[in-house]
């Protein structure tokens, strides 16, 4: 059977990243998070902004292990951490007020993940 997974080295830096030092501080939410980024391309959610704007609240923190896609409308302000953004949904992410950030980023700057929820 082939493996599968992420075969980005980018994200494949990161997920490694995110293991060596879920182990080293016992950081469940780190660990959980790479594993959800190890899966397969078709197991990894696509999130619409119309997703967003339904479920999340303004000022939130949003990670999505896999890609934003750009259908519908976004009115919140937003941080969200993503694999990758399409262009349409980073427009109107940054129209909105909010952010647009890699996971990487948002792991070095809060690697406990508080206040930060999970987008599948």
């Amino acid at each position: 059977m082939k493996p599968s997974g992420p075969t980005n080295p980018v994200t494949k830096k990161t997920i490694e990243d995110m293991r060596s030092k879920g182990y080293k501080d016992n950081n469940k939410f780190l660990l959980g998070l790479a594993e959800r980024l190890e899966k397969s391309a078709r197991r990894k959610p696509a999130v619409n902004v119309a997703k967003l704007q339904r479920l999340c609240k303004d000022g939130e923190t949003i990670i999505v292990p896999g890609k934003v896609l750009s259908y519908g409308n976004i009115e919140k302000k937003l941080t969200i951490a993503a694999i990758s953004f399409s262009k349409e949904a980073l427009v109107k992410i940054e129209k909105a007020g909010g952010k647009a950030i890699s996971i990487h980023d948002l792991i070095s700057k809060n690697p406990k993940g508080n206040k930060t929820r999970i987008m599948a």
